[in-house]
C-alpha cells in the first residue's frame, strides 16, 4: 500500500505540518468574568457618617415628624364616637317593659362637649318575630337599647358592629372558601369536594355541596341592627322619627361586587351552611339562595380582618347629620361570642380626612420626631464638649491603595492595605 500524500491524513482529512498552529488549551478556572456587575464595581452612593452629616438629620426628621404626629391627633380628636357593648344581653338585661342602666365598663364615648361619662340603658324582649333580608322569618331575642349623643354628628354617619377575640386571621380559616362558587360558577360536586373551603363542603346526610361552602360564609355576623330611633323630637306629632340609615349601599368596596354573583345553582342541588338553617332550612324555590351580589353584608363579613379585634360596617347616613338627643336600636341578638370568650358592640362614628378615631399613628409620628430631637441634642452637646477624632476615610474602600510610610517598601505594605495579590510590576 502506498504512502498517504504528505499533509493528507489516512481518512483522507487535511492535516498541517506547522507547529504553530497548534491553539493553546485555556485553563479552566472559577473565578467569576472581569466586569463591574460581576466584580461589584457598579456606581453606588456610599455616604461617610460624619457627625456633620448626622447630626441635622436627626434635628430634620425630628422637626418634620412631630408635626405630621400633631395634626394626626387632632384630625383623630375631631371624631365622634359612642361604642356600647351588649355581649350577654340574652342573660344580663332585664326582661320586661322597663329599661335600666347598663354597666359603665360597656361605654365607651368620644365628644368635645362631653363633661360626664356616657349613659346606656337596655332591656331584652323575647320571640320577637324577625324577618332577614334573605331567608325566613324566625323568632328571635330584641335587645333594646338606648343611648344619648351629646352633639350633632356627621354627616357621613357610620354604624360599626365591633367583635373582640375572633380570629378572622387564621391560616384555615382565610382560605377557607370557593371563589369560584361566590361567582356564582354552579360548580360540581367533585369541584367543590377539591376546593379548599374544608372542613365545610359537602353535607354528609343530604350528599349535596353546601353553597356557599366554607368557614367564612358559615361564620357570617348574622346579628341585625334598626335604623336609630330618636325620640322626644319637637315638632313631631309621635315625638319621635326614625333616623334613616342604608345597611346594603354604599358599604362594602366597589371591587367587591366583582367578586359575587348570583348563583346558578337550582336550589334543589345544594344545602344551606350548618349556621344558616334557621333561616334556610332547605333552599326552596320560595326560599332560594340569596344573591351574593347583592348582598353587601356578607361581602364585608368575607373581607376577613388581620386583627382578632375589628370593626365592620353595617349601616350609613351620607346625607344627614344626627342630631343631639336619645336614641333607640334594636339588636337581635344571634351570633354568639360567649363560647370563645368574645365581645361584641354597636359603634356609631363619624370620620376625618385621615378616617377613623385612632391616635396610634399620630402618638407614633410625635414619639419617633421628638426622639430624634433629643437624640440630636445629645450628640451635638458631645460632639462639642468631646469630640471624637476622625479616621483615615481611605480605609473605607477596599480598592484604593494608600500611600507607603516614608522607609517602607511599598510591595507588601500595599497588597496588605488593599486587600489582593499584586500584579508583577506593581510593588
Amino acid at each position: 500500500m502506498s504512502a498517504s500524500p504528505p499533509g493528507v491524513g489516512r481518512d483522507g482529512s487535511i492535516q498541517s505540518n506547522d507547529s504553530n498552529d497548534k491553539q493553546p488549551t485555556k485553563k479552566k478556572s472559577r473565578r467569576p468574568a472581569n466586569t463591574a456587575f460581576r466584580q461589584q464595581r457598579l456606581k453606588a452612593w456610599q455616604p461617610i457618617l460624619t457627625p456633620k452629616t448626622v447630626l441635622p438629620l436627626f434635628f430634620t426628621i425630628g422637626i418634620i415628624f412631630a408635626p405630621i404626629g400633631g395634626l394626626l391627633l387632632y384630625a383623630s380628636s375631631e371624631v365622634k364616637e359612642i361604642r356600647i357593648e351588649y355581649t350577654g344581653c340574652k342573660i344580663d338585661a332585664p326582661l320586661g317593659n322597663d329599661l335600666v342602666d347598663m354597666p359603665s365598663d360597656r361605654i365607651f364615648t368620644a365628644f368635645k362637649s362631653e363633661s360626664a361619662p356616657g349613659t346606656a340603658r337596655w332591656r331584652r324582649i323575647e320571640n320577637v318575630p324577625t324577618r332577614p333580608r334573605w331567608g325566613l322569618e324566625y323568632n328571635a331575642t330584641v335587645c333594646e337599647i338606648e343611648f344619648t349623643i351629646p352633639e350633632d354628628m356627621g354627616p357621613p354617619v357610620l354604624f360599626y358592629y365591633h367583635l373582640t377575640n375572633f380570629y378572622q386571621n387564621h391560616r384555615r380559616y382565610v382560605a377557607s372558601f370557593f371563589p369560584k362558587q361566590l361567582k356564582g360558577d354552579a360548580e360540581s360536586a367533585s369541584a367543590v369536594n377539591g376546593s379548599e373551603c374544608d372542613p365545610l363542603k359537602w353535607d354528609e346526610e343530604a350528599q349535596k355541596p353546601i353553597y356557599p361552602c366554607g368557614l367564612i360564609a358559615n361564620s357570617l355576623f348574622n346579628d341585625t341592627f334598626t335604623s336609630p330611633l330618636m325620640h322626644n323630637v319637637q315638632g313631631s306629632s309621635d315625638r319621635s322619627t326614625v333616623y334613616e340609615m342604608q345597611n346594603n349601599t354604599d358599604i362594602a368596596w366597589a371591587s367587591d361586587g366583582d367578586l359575587y354573583g348570583r348563583t346558578q345553582y337550582e336550589p334543589s342541588d345544594v344545602m344551606p351552611p350548618p349556621n344558616w338553617r334557621v333561616t334556610f332550612p332547605n333552599y326552596t324555590t320560595e326560599n332560594p339562595p340569596p344573591d351574593l351580589g347583592d348582598w353587601q353584608a356578607f361581602q364585608v363579613w368575607m373581607r376577613t380582618a388581620g386583627l382578632p379585634e375589628f370593626s365592620k360596617l353595617y349601616q350609613r347616613n351620607n346625607d344627614e347629620p344626627m342630631r343631639t338627643g336619645t336614641y333607640t336600636v334594636n339588636v337581635t341578638d344571634n351570633f354568639p361570642t360567649l363560647e370563645y370568650k368574645g365581645t361584641k358592640s354597636i359603634v356609631i362614628s363619624t370620620r376625618t380626612v385621615m378616617g377613623g378615631r385612632n391616635s396610634f399613628l399620630g402618638i407614633s409620628y410625635i414619639v419617633v420626631g421628638g426622639l430624634c430631637i433629643v437624640l440630636g441634642a445629645i450628640f451635638t452637646v458631645t460632639h462639642l464638649l468631646k469630640p471624637r477624632k476622625l479616621g483615615d476615610h481611605t480605609y473605607l474602600s477596599w480598592n484604593n491603595v494608600p500611600g507607603a510610610k516614608p522607609g517602607q517598601t511599598g510591595g507588601q505594605n500595599t497588597a496588605f492595605a488593599s486587600g489582593r495579590e499584586l500584579r508583577p510590576g506593581e510593588a
